[in-house]
């Protein structure tokens, strides 16, 4: 009765880079589409879409040796990509908190020598 509900995009990459961090090894194309229905279950037919966005993404590097396409992904790469990551939103942060300081002392200096007054305005 119950019908085999097949994976997401998302599901399959991530299934995809498990494959790469638990392996640390170099694959060619169709080493990937043998193991990859095996051990994860992607459908050998949406193999090559879904490492090609991989690679498209930087998360997956790929090389022509010859006449063939190597492909790789090592965890010390995704950690390395994350802490820059880290680095580029931390430097951000405090740009926009330096921002923020500014235009809250030139509220303040504005503020010096006005009176406060509320008007009503009747349409």
């Amino acid at each position: 009765m119950s019908k085999k509900k097949g994976l997401s995009a998302e599901e399959k990459r991530t299934r995809m880079m498990e494959i790469f961090y638990e392996t640390k090894d170099v694959f060619q194309l169709k080493d990937m589409e043998k193991i990859a229905p095996k051990e994860k279950g992607i459908t050998a037919m949406s193999v090559k879409e879904v490492l090609q966005s991989l690679v498209d993404d930087g998360m997956v590097d790929c090389e022509r040796i010859g006449t063939s396409n190597y492909y790789w992904a090592f965890p010390s790469k995704a950690l390395h990509a994350r802490k820059r990551k880290l680095e580029v939103l931390d430097s951000q942060l405090s740009e926009g908190n330096q921002k923020y300081a500014n235009l809250q002392k030139s509220i303040e200096k504005a503020k010096i020598g006005r009176r406060e007054t509320v008007k009503q305005i009747k349409w």
